[in-house]
């Protein structure tokens, strides 16, 4: 029977990088550990949903959709609960004759 890597059946199924699919998956995926690491670490500081949403200005139906998808929410949310869970955030965005790197 022949083995194959990680990388090759997501290639397969998925699509290799670089085509829209693909694209799409690891942007949901990435997203998706973005809201879990979000959920766990406000469980680790013992706070509830509406706690959160409370810090930041939110519903709590807000905290709740960003730890099962945060692809769907603005740049400025998503600062404030990292704000409010004191995480260290990094942003670098690079075009073609722009460079800028952010850090909190």
């Amino acid at each position: 029977m022949k083995t194959h890597t990680l990388d090759e059946v997501q290639d397969k199924l998925i699509g290799k990088i670089g085509i829209p699919n693909r694209d799409r998956f690891e942007y949901e995926l990435q997203m998706d550990l973005i809201g879990q690491a979000i959920k766990q670490t406000r469980q680790e500081r013992k706070l509830t949903q509406e706690e959160l949403g409370k810090l930041i200005g939110v519903q709590k139906a807000q905290i709740s959709r960003i730890e099962n998808n945060a692809s769907n929410v603005t740049i400025e949310t998503l600062m404030r609960v990292f704000n409010a869970l004191q995480a260290k955030v990094m942003l670098s965005v690079e075009l073609p004759h722009f460079k800028i790197s952010l850090g909190q």
